[in-house]
């Protein structure tokens, strides 16, 4: 046994954590109120003497066996964490040790390999019990007597078990219970929700086909419903009165089988009805979903649910409703049609108002209705990333009756008329496919951030970005294969990524810029302008550099850079061409003299090599030629 070595020592708390312990350490301070033996080697727990004891972690170890006086001594003993153990050995006795334990408010015995049976032999005689943590065993159902003696349970995680049932009327001792995780288990049917306490429920990962709650006039407190990755064919019939905030619906089978939504709300309908046939529940106005305009949501994720057409009526019932991810879906268009029968009133069309952040990204949308745009009045951030969106052209020169038709299209393709939205702070189009972008296209929105990244061959016209220069923060304009940028002044632009293109030059438009943060990483740079490296680098924090083909003797750039002390974080494995090898930059900094001034020498030498080649031939031409001139002198000589 190890007791030397302690992490630290307080008369009230000790750790004896990852300490290759093999049993509890001799002569504990009396006083300890707190005790970690976590991540050890201990098989046995024999009586400890620690009467101020509160705290107690024996998880990670290989225990399986604790004598039933093992926790007679310890009066105040609260918080008991067993998990990771082998607790499903010796059920007798450890389960009477633990029903001495008369004030325990928290214990976890997850991950022990514990059945039903053993799971009520461990929870016997735990009246005080708050907090209960069952994760990681091999539950296969909830019986109405697992709770009996412990009716002041608030918090509950059973998760990650094999639970396939839940006997009627488990839950109803617990009359405290306000969280409760049954995630990653084996569960097929919610077929009628009674958990009028609950504040948060977790039903992940399990087989769940249908969530029904029969229709009555009782308040539930339910405020988080967490339903993702199951098999929902339909949105979940919650509580008529309740708290719901926050919805996750992710990864479910929700409107796969449906061509329309009518159809979705129909079949609900009748489901509701056959799971409840008394004439009481009788579904008003022929919608089940009726009541969600009395639900409080402000968060609902229904991405990766294989739509190919968008809930309408059913989200706009949602009138709290901040947020919306929906995306990973399987939309092409978005149309401000009404279905029949009607959801909502007569007189209503769909509204959004209250909507500010829209995820859209990973279908495959190429048109969006300027009408739905439209009803979109309060969007701050709309993300349309992987889809197949064009931007319209401005239509100023339409007038208010034709414009909602004639927006449709720009040059007989289909486009999206971001003018609609005029709240739109935050825009994601990377991606999209986008080959032009025209002048003034987002003049009527107050964009704080723009991502254009990833469409390449994309041509942006003079004045593509006219509009922005008030508002705009944030812009990204890279892998476009741009080899020429033009950008207007953005007095306010703090971050600009124009990273994997084919520029050479940097826009000298940026210098009225307070840029931040600068990317220019994977382009075609020898060098960059030192005036305008100066007036960038007044509020630069970060620049990234690498992928570039920098000159090292046209450097005055880096120099101003690393005066200023700009960080450059990927600088070890940016480089610059000498004239013998390519050098990193982080070397050519430490003597950036020995790298030039040998291209400086090779420079002058060939220069004068080439001097005195001239200057050579030019005095051997001059002689051959004096000498051909004597040569013909000579022979009229001669001859006469």
């Amino acid at each position: 046994m190890r007791v030397s070595g302690t992490l630290y020592y307080n008369p009230q708390e000790q750790s004896w954590k990852k300490q290759d312990l093999y049993s509890v350490p001799d002569n504990l301070d009396a006083r300890l109120r707190r005790l970690d033996m976590s991540n050890n080697f201990i098989t046995q727990l024999h009586t400890l003497g620690l009467p101020h004891l509160q705290r107690l972690d024996v998880s990670y170890n290989q225990l399986d066996f604790i004598s039933e006086g093992a926790f007679v001594n310890l009066a105040r003993l609260e918080e008991l964490n067993l998990a990771r153990n082998a607790l499903n050995n010796n059920l007798g006795s450890n389960s009477k040790a633990l029903q001495s334990i008369s004030r325990l408010k928290t214990l976890d015995i997850s991950m022990n390999g514990l059945d039903d049976d053993a799971a009520e032999l461990y929870l016997q005689n735990k009246s005080s019990l708050v907090q209960l943590k069952l994760a990681g065993n091999g539950l296969t159902r909830l019986t109405r007597n697992l709770f009996q003696d412990s009716k002041c349970l608030r918090t509950i995680s059973i998760d990650n078990n094999l639970i396939t049932h839940i006997e009627q009327g488990t839950f109803d001792p617990l009359w405290k219970l306000e969280s409760l995780n049954l995630a990653r288990n084996n569960l097929a049917h919610i077929c009628d929700f009674k958990l009028y306490r609950v504040k948060y429920l977790n039903l992940s990962q399990n087989s769940i086909e249908f969530f029904v709650t029969q229709e009555d006039h009782k308040q539930y407190r339910l405020e988080t419903l967490d339903l993702s990755h199951n098999k929902l064919l339909y949105f979940p019939i919650v509580p008529k009165i309740n708290r719901l905030r926050y919805l996750y619906l992710q990864n479910n089978m929700v409107g796969a089988s449906h061509s329309e939504e009518a159809t979705l709300v129909s079949d609900a309908n009748s489901l509701y009805k056959e799971l409840t046939p008394d004439e009481d529940n009788a579904v008003e106005n022929e919608n089940i979903y009726s009541n969600w305009r009395l639900m409080p949501l402000v968060y609902i994720d229904l991405s990766n649910n294989n739509f190919r057409y968008f809930p309408m009526e059913t989200l706009s019932l949602l009138t709290s409703l901040e947020t919306l991810n929906f995306s990973y879906n399987c939309l092409q268009t978005i149309s401000y049609n009404i279905t029949k029968p009607r959801l909502l009133e007569c007189h209503q069309q769909p509204s959004f108002s209250s909507l500010r952040k829209f995820a859209l990204q990973n279908n495959g949308l190429v048109h969006i209705s300027p009408l739905f745009l439209g009803a979109l009045t309060n969007l701050e951030t709309l993300n349309l990333q992987e889809n197949y969106v064009k931007p319209c052209a401005p239509t100023d020169h339409l007038g208010p009756s034709d414009s909602a038709q004639q927006i449709m299209t720009s040059s007989n393709v289909l486009c999206v008329a971001f003018g609609q939205i005029k709240t739109l702070k935050h825009l994601n189009l990377k991606e999209n496919g986008i080959k032009t972008l025209y002048p003034d296209t987002f003049e009527k929105n107050p964009l704080v951030s723009l991502n254009l990244a990833g469409n390449p061959d994309m041509f942006m016209q003079v004045g593509a970005l006219e509009g922005l220069q008030r508002t705009l923060e944030s812009l990204s304009i890279s892998e476009t294969n741009t080899n020429s940028l033009s950008l207007p002044c953005l007095p306010v632009l703090t971050h600009l990524n124009i990273s994997n293109n084919c520029l050479d030059a940097v826009p000298g438009s940026l210098s009225c810029s307070p840029l931040r943060e600068l990317d220019i990483r994977n382009n075609a740079f020898r060098s960059l302008n030192r005036s305008l490296t100066r007036d960038i680098s007044a509020h630069l924090d970060v620049m990234y550099i690498s992928g570039n083909y920098f000159n090292c003797c046209d450097s005055q750039w880096l120099m101003i850079l690393n005066e200023l002390e700009t960080k450059l974080p990927d600088i070890g494995g940016a480089e610059c061409i000498a004239s013998i090898n390519n050098v990193l930059l982080t070397d050519y900094l430490k003597e950036p003299a020995i790298y030039c001034l040998f291209h400086t020498k090779s420079q002058e030498i060939s220069i004068g090599q080439a001097t005195i080649i001239v200057i050579f031939v030019s005095v051997v031409f001059t002689m051959l030629i004096i000498f051909i001139r004597e040569g013909l002198c000579h022979q009229k000589s001669f001859i006469v």
